[in-house]
């Protein structure tokens, strides 16, 4: 893995961790698609550090499992209005 790739996979897992992002806000924040940002921190980040790759996958998930709700209230609000 080139040595920038490698920077920018632990960049992204740093203001994962610190920040509680999402992909879609690291991803915007770095300048890059959303796609990357998925695969530096599924499969790069696996290879470059193990046991920060467990934490972000633990934020991750949270996201992934808070999403239908955030989803669901936002359309109740569509419909208040």
């Amino acid at each position: 893995m080139k040595d920038f790739i490698e920077q920018r996979v632990k960049d992204e897992a740093q203001c994962i961790l610190q920040n509680r992002y999402t992909l879609r806000e690291t991803a915007k924040l770095f300048g890059v698609s959303k796609s990357t940002v998925h695969k530096d921190m599924i499969e790069r980040l696996r290879t470059v550090n193990g046991e920060t790759y467990k934490q972000v996958r633990e934020v991750l998930d949270f996201h992934l499992f808070t999403r239908a709700i955030n989803g669901g209230e936002a359309t109740r609000l569509r419909w208040l209005q």
